[in-house]
């Protein structure tokens, strides 16, 4: 393959911003836009550690997009575009990239985004591919981790483990699931589906918030730690989907790996509990959970009955 005919025929198609200057430039413009502050988030994915070789070329492409959405969204930003670095192994077909270049289509459309640029490159490793995803939010706006008030409630989107449970799945752990529990957690593994639109109301109703990447407790110490407050989680009101139950249970040990798990992408926030109703209705479809409070000391605790349960793994650990 050519790198210039990858970029021409597979990729330029995507860069319909014209400040991407159709991929025919060594850089590309974002304009200035007055009254906002440009948001910045990267995250890598690498063949074997975020996804299988297996894995639809598609969904893989989409997953390696979505992360970063996560990331603007709990910040309150709204997404506009993203940068593509490539490391290609030398097995990679032309066919695979177009593949690959159809789901990144996709989810322009349904996001709203353009591709403004990136590299290519081989690799004696296995595939990784790296986005940069840019995204605008009103100046002095965005939402950090560091604003929880004690009496806070904390909540989170969605449901909390179903990656965590589908990457079991894929590495054999044995199950009694029916064919739909089964696709349904895979699913969730391979294609995260983060509240991207929810980002932009969440900013004007929650104190802070992050995406939950790395584990539910795990990305919820970094709340605590950065707003100097301690934080309380009832085991109980941990969303889990069915399946999750179906697969793992209801004990507390199972409770605790959902929420340890990580690859939820979803947002956890901490707001005042008198914005609660206009929380909801903003969520419109998406689930909304509070699952804890915001107290004063320092860290978290997991509580369960009312008491404080071990947590000696508290999620992902990246090296």
């Amino acid at each position: 393959m050519d790198e210039f005919a990858i970029i021409a025929d597979i990729f330029a198609p995507l860069a319909i911003g014209g400040g991407a200057f159709g991929l025919k430039d060594d850089a590309a413009v974002i304009a200035a836009r007055p009254g906002f502050d440009l948001v910045v988030t990267t995250d890598q994915i690498a063949e074997g550690t975020d996804f299988f070789a297996f894995d639809p070329a598609p969904g893989i492409a989409q997953k390696a997009l979505r992360v970063n959405l996560s990331d603007l969204a709990a910040k309150g930003a709204v997404p506009e575009y993203y940068l593509l670095t490539l490391a290609l192994p030398s097995s990679m077909t032309s066919a695979w990239l177009k593949e690959f270049a159809g789901g990144l289509a996709s989810d322009q459309k349904r996001f709203g985004i353009s591709l403004l640029g990136g590299d290519t490159g081989r690799t004696e490793g296995p595939l990784a591919i790296s986005v940069t995803a840019f995204g605008f939010v009103p100046q002095g706006k965005i939402l950090r981790r560091s604003g929880a008030r004690v009496d806070d409630g904390v909540y989170v989107t969605g449901r909390i483990g179903d990656s965590g449970g589908g990457l079991a799945i894929f590495k054999r752990e044995k199950h009694t699931l029916d064919e739909i529990q089964r696709d349904y957690l895979t699913g969730r593994y391979r294609l995260p589906d983060p509240p991207v639109a929810f980002g932009a109301h969440l900013r004007e109703l929650a104190s802070a918030a992050l995406d939950i990447s790395d584990g539910l407790i795990a990305d919820l110490w970094h709340i605590a730690q950065n707003s100097g407050v301690r934080i309380e989680v009832d085991a109980g009101n941990i969303p889990r989907s069915a399946a999750l139950r179906a697969f793992w249970g209801d004990e507390i040990q199972a409770i605790t790996r959902a929420a340890t798990a990580g690859d939820d992408y979803q947002i956890a926030f901490t707001a005042d509990p008198a914005r609660e109703a206009a929380i909801q209705k903003a969520a419109g479809d998406i689930a909304i959970t509070r699952i804890g409070t915001v107290m004063a000391g320092q860290g978290v605790e997991l509580r369960h009955h009312g008491q404080a349960v071990a947590v000696p793994r508290t999620g992902y650990r990246h090296f």
